[in-house]
């Protein structure tokens, strides 16, 4: 069999930003709004006054600075609080296709590779925009790739890895010479921005990969995966059931439990040593230990968890060198925020290097691959 690498990455972020400070603003002013409407029924008992929403609250919970949306005025409007999007013809490319084409346009020039040698495409994201056709065949006719196949995949905040580890095999077991992974997410459409707990949480990004045999890489940043790992286990402590059978459950459609929800405290507690586990258990079978590992680009849900897995990884706390954070910046992508990790903080690594990518989310699931820096 082949040894594949990861020859190129790129990210492409949402338009827009949207600060710690212009969410609370927003926010608490829609909590005013609540507030004072249900005045009565607050001091009767029958409902809660919202709590107001701070910055300090959002950074010490988070390690989340601003966040890239696709709509910031529909987010930040008190009276909406949701991206407002535009419907699109069916002639007209897609919102998450087009997010894909740009991110797989620059990822397929930076490995110096063009539609003609890729034969696969794999969109893999928390949510996709519709069940069919797939969002991956879209992107595929888009780029100008004319041979192959492609197909969607969802394994929430994993499906980055996830369809990574399948296009690593496929070029491995030569189905296919060249694979695009591209990761749209679009997170701000399942966020509840009214809920105080979560609505600082999510932003928009795609992120792209190209993967294909070591013999034939082009790029100067190349990199070898030596072996993945994936796992399930099922848990209900994150979820979001919005699908088509909603509309025939004649649910309303501002019903909360058709939006991203969680229990946070116990996905802490329960993901955190599953996550550490796992990675040191595919370090061992690779006759590996988390001390030879040069970098880890962990999924960015959290930077407390990321900081608990580094201790337990390291037995001490990891450097922002070892274990890079973008949740400043990107806040949570889901799929995309260890690909985000990879592509901003790699290039500078010296051949022979060990890094290992990890993402973590709800299912739980949890997939990993392990690189080496050619």
């Amino acid at each position: 069999m082949h040894r594949v690498v990861i020859s190129a990455s790129s990210v492409r972020a949402a338009p827009h930003t949207i600060s710690n400070a212009e969410l609370v603003a927003s926010y608490n002013s829609y909590v005013g709004q609540f507030n004072q409407a249900n005045a009565a029924r607050i001091a009767a008992g029958e409902l809660v006054a919202l709590e107001e929403s701070n910055v300090e609250f959002i950074e010490r919970a988070s390690g989340i600075g601003r966040r890239y949306v696709i709509d910031k005025a529909g987010i930040l409007d008190p009276h909406r609080m949701r991206p407002k999007l535009a419907s699109r013809s069916n002639e007209q490319l897609s919102l998450q296709a087009e997010m894909a084409v740009a991110a797989g346009g620059e990822a397929l020039a930076a490995a110096g590779r063009h539609a003609g040698e890729i034969d696969a495409v794999i969109c893999a994201a928390s949510n996709m925009q519709r069940p069919y056709p797939a969002i991956a065949v879209e992107i595929q006719q888009a780029l100008g790739i004319g041979q192959g196949y492609a197909f969607d995949m969802n394994v929430a905040c994993s499906s980055a890895t996830f369809a990574l580890e399948l296009a690593v095999n496929a070029v491995r077991c030569e189905s296919a010479r060249s694979v695009l992974v591209v990761n749209p997410e679009i997170c701000s459409a399942h966020l509840a921005w009214k809920d105080r707990d979560c609505h600082f949480i999510f932003g928009d990004v795609c992120t792209a990969i190209v993967v294909e045999k070591l013999e034939t890489a082009r790029s100067a940043n190349a990199w070898e995966v030596l072996g993945s790992k994936l796992a399930t286990r099922f848990s209900n402590n994150i979820r979001n059931n919005a699908g088509f059978l909603s509309r025939c459950e004649d649910r309303d459609p501002d019903d909360r439990d058709q939006l991203f929800v969680q229990e946070g405290r116990k996905v802490f507690k329960e993901v955190c040593p599953m996550a550490a586990a796992h990675i040191t258990d595919h370090l061992a079978s690779l006759g590996l230990t988390p001390a030879q590992v040069r970098r880890f680009w962990l999924h960015q849900a959290n930077l407390a968890m990321n900081q608990l897995i580094g201790r337990r990884l390291l037995g001490r706390e990891a450097t922002a060198d070892e274990a890079p954070v973008i949740l400043d910046e990107f806040a949570n992508t889901a799929s995309a925020g260890s690909i985000i990790a990879f592509h901003r903080h790699s290039a500078d690594l010296a051949a022979g290097d060990f890094g290992l990518i990890c993402s973590f989310g709800a299912g739980y699931s949890i997939g990993s691959l392990v690189v080496r820096k050619h």
